[in-house]
């Protein structure tokens, strides 16, 4: 049978703690400060420690290390002063969850419920990362790089917590996908995982749909409705673009978060979730804030444990990882065995992908369906230039005097940096064929100007097809 241990100098929240445990059918110890928990612990290791932050003789971290982390335990943090520094400086110390005083009843009886899994999950976790180091894969995310490695030691950090989750970084950078590890790798993963983009329904009906309505609650409401909160009841729920909801809907999703109470639309009756919920943006979110888009307490309450996902040009080695696995899936789904043709790959990893991952996923998309059927390679397709980073200098200056060879030269020259060195593209701006590139690459006698004949026939190949239709 399943022991706890119950550490807090307040006697009245021991013995309700106690009573609910025990109706959970765990057998249970209690201990009003460090000394005496110390005690109990020698008479029997709990598999579950709800631990007051504030004791008279210390602090409840200091009971951590008096646990052997890798038996198991499960260490909860009760505080009646609840801080984003608490919460983090208690995760770092190893707990793996956070409860606010007056404490609610029914998340101790979530705690407890998945007590089961927790030497799975760490088992879980170690086996994910063995994959990493094997394959470059952390769950559903994809990518080797020290930035990536750095977002996967947060992802297996929090990811066994209950502790909200706020994931910030630019349109495309995998925000969804890292929400998804998170959810796979936490004792809910048997449970649902709800994505709702916060900026795609109509501030009319985000209510309704977030918390659900009766029937008749409104014009249209002909049924009952179960919202996303309901739904999502035990899993995770994901919240993407947060800085787009409502800031009047922001009220009652920090009452739900804090109470893990709500109610349906058109109706008083309270109704009770357990969700974990992770919150995203592609904006700063303090600015946010200080623009009035997101609550200062809302973002307290969401940014316990924030993860930075990186943009992709700073992932080096991760762009030709990615794009590797996107052709292998294109490969599989039209029983094709296509590859990347050098011109391809160095355009691929010369190129900045303002759009990250997406935009990444769509060039190899592109690159495949514009391949002939019977090429083994992909299409040389030209990618989209980003016209928001300009390059150096746009203009060449022509003296007097200067030579028409010379003048042409510095144009082809000019025009080939201004493209980030991709030849296609530079071919299509001088509107010249790349064969004719080529040439007088080698005429001036430049590095990398060899004729690469299947890359030109490629894309002749395109441009003829671009023309036909």
């Amino acid at each position: 049978m399943a022991h706890a241990l119950i550490v807090d100098d307040d006697a009245s929240t021991r013995e309700a703690l106690a009573t609910t445990i025990r109706d959970e059918g765990l057998t249970v110890s209690v201990a009003g400060n460090l000394q005496e928990a110390r005690v109990q612990i020698q008479r029997h290791t709990p598999d579950v420690a709800f631990v007051d932050l504030q004791l008279p003789d210390g602090s409840g971290t200091d009971l951590f290390g008096d646990l052997d982390p890798r038996s198991g335990v499960m260490l909860v943090m009760i505080t009646g002063h609840a801080t984003v520094e608490s919460a983090v400086d208690a995760l770092k110390a190893g707990a793996t969850d956070y409860l606010v005083k007056p404490v609610n009843f029914q998340r101790v009886n979530a705690i407890v419920g998945r007590l089961p899994r927790a030497g799975d999950l760490k088992a879980e976790i170690g086996a994910l990362r063995g994959e990493l180091r094997r394959m470059g894969r952390f769950g559903s995310m994809l990518g080797s790089s020290p930035a990536m490695q750095q977002v996967y030691d947060q992802i297996g950090r929090v990811a066994p917590t209950a502790l909200s989750v706020m994931l910030v970084g630019k349109s495309g950078t995998g925000k969804e996908v890292a929400a998804q590890t998170i959810h796979q790798m936490s004792a809910r993963h048997k449970r649902d995982f709800i994505a709702v983009n916060c900026g795609a329904i109509s501030p009319n009906l985000i209510e309704s749909e977030m918390f659900g309505h009766e029937r008749g609650a409104f014009t249209g409401a002909d049924r009952e409705h179960k919202g996303y909160f309901e739904r999502a009841n035990g899993g995770t729920l994901f919240l993407d673009e947060i800085t787009e909801m409502p800031v009047e809907l922001q009220v009652k999703l920090l009452r739900v978060l804090e109470t893990g109470i709500f109610m349906r639309v058109g109706t008083t009756t309270e109704m009770v979730t357990d969700v974990r919920l992770i919150a995203a943006t592609n904006r700063d979110p303090q600015q946010a804030v200080q623009e009035g888009k997101l609550r200062l307490d809302l973002y307290h309450r969401l940014n316990v444990f924030p993860i930075n996902l990186p943009p992709l040009g700073e992932r080096g080695d991760d762009i030709a990882l990615l794009a590797q696995s996107f052709l292998d899936e294109l490969n599989a789904r039209f029983d094709t065995r296509k590859r990347f043709p050098p011109a391809v790959s160095d355009m691929m990893l010369s190129y900045s992908w303002p759009g990250n991952v997406r935009e990444l996923r769509n060039y190899v998309q592109r690159a495949h369906i514009m391949s002939r059927p019977e090429s083994d390679t992909t299409a040389v397709v030209p990618l989209q230039i980003s016209l928001s980073t300009p390059a150096a200098s746009s203009t060449i200056t022509i003296p007097f005097g200067m030579s028409l060879d010379e003048a042409d030269r510095q144009l082809i020259l000019a025009t080939l940096e201004q493209c980030g060195g991709v030849k296609v593209r530079a071919a299509e701006v001088l509107g010249i064929s790349l064969k004719t590139l080529y040439n007088r690459l080698m005429e001036y006698r430049l590095p990398d100007a060899t004729d690469n004949d299947e890359e030109v026939g490629a894309a002749e190949e395109a441009a003829a097809r671009t023309t036909r239709t």
